[in-house]
């Protein structure tokens, strides 16, 4: 059995620049999906799989990430004397979720360099890494099950997901061969964004991993990729490709429901589906939608 995974690191530090001018001042990761901010839904995620200490890793401009995982004294004295519980818990809710620690990235250099932030803090570990332009269901306990392949294993753990063919070059993608298990593969190589029709697979990374501490070596030694920026999946493959280090890199295919809010029309997506899925909401939504279609 490996060790159990305690903490989880969650990169914060992007400009948002696909969602301007909403991100201006305000971080993409505090866009609401509903009327809940996006990174919310990515804690709330690894507090369910019982990761309950969390560094973010953040930049300029990222201060309201920390005010909203903080007290608000002033907000929560106004709602208890108004009686509104329900918009209290609310409030208090991001407050009691865990306990966030935060650092700078200093450099935007890319995410393996912002996973490199995370040394310190993390010791000589094994960590979770989710990022917070990945919004997974729920119910399907992705991240519960990552860990459940690291503890029995012992091998870092990346989510892949199966992407249509015209759409794999976006991706960061696996190189990979069978296991015993149908849901996990060996990752034996990894390409970031290949040019079209180079795809070694179809199987994309996704915003999910479980990663032994050998990785801050790697990324210690790993040179700029594409985009001049320190890739994560450089480091990966490197990984992958020693198979004295447990059983190398593991890959677990996700068939689930996953959001991409990073992407402005996938966010958009997002908050219509979500919306629908609310007792609150979903109802009267759903009636103003096939009357919007119908009328188009």
């Amino acid at each position: 059995m490996a060790q159990r995974v305690k903490k989880a690191v969650v990169p914060a530090a992007g400009l948002g620049t696909r969602f301007l001018p909403a991100t201006k001042a305000l971080p993409k990761e505090m866009l609401p999906v509903v009327d809940t901010p996006a990174i919310q839904y990515v804690v709330e995620e690894a507090v369910n799989a019982g990761l309950t200490d969390l560094l973010m890793v953040t930049g300029r401009n990222k201060n309201a990430l920390e005010n909203h995982f903080d007290r608000n004294y002033e907000l929560e004295s106004t709602l208890e004397a108004k009686h509104d519980e329900a918009r209290l818990l609310k409030v208090t809710h991001s407050t009691d979720l865990a306990d966030i620690h935060y650092v700078r990235q200093g450099d935007p250099k890319g995410l393996g360099h912002a996973g490199s932030r995370a040394a310190q803090h993390v010791g000589n570990a094994p960590f979770a890494l989710l990022l917070g332009d990945d919004i997974i269901d729920p119910a399907e306990n992705l991240l519960e099950r990552m860990l459940d392949v690291h503890e029995a294993t012992g091998s870092s753990v990346v989510a892949l997901m199966e992407v249509p063919k015209e759409l794999i070059h976006q991706y960061g993608v696996a190189i990979v061969e069978p296991t015993d298990n149908p849901d996990v593969v060996r990752i034996t190589g990894m390409v970031e964004k290949p040019a079209p029709g180079t795809e070694p697979s179809n199987l994309a990374v996704i915003g999910r991993y479980v990663l032994r501490p050998e990785i801050f070596e790697v990324l210690a030694n790993t040179k700029p990729g594409r985009g001049g920026e320190i890739q994560l999946t450089d480091a990966l493959a490197v990984l992958a490709a020693d198979v004295t280090i447990a059983d190398g890199v593991l890959g677990l295919v996700f068939r689930g429901r996953r959001f991409d809010t990073g992407d402005r029309l996938e966010y958009i997506k997002a908050v219509i589906e979500l919306a629908t899925e609310r007792a609150d909401l979903g109802p009267d939504l759903l009636v103003w939608l096939r009357d919007f279609v119908a009328s188009r």
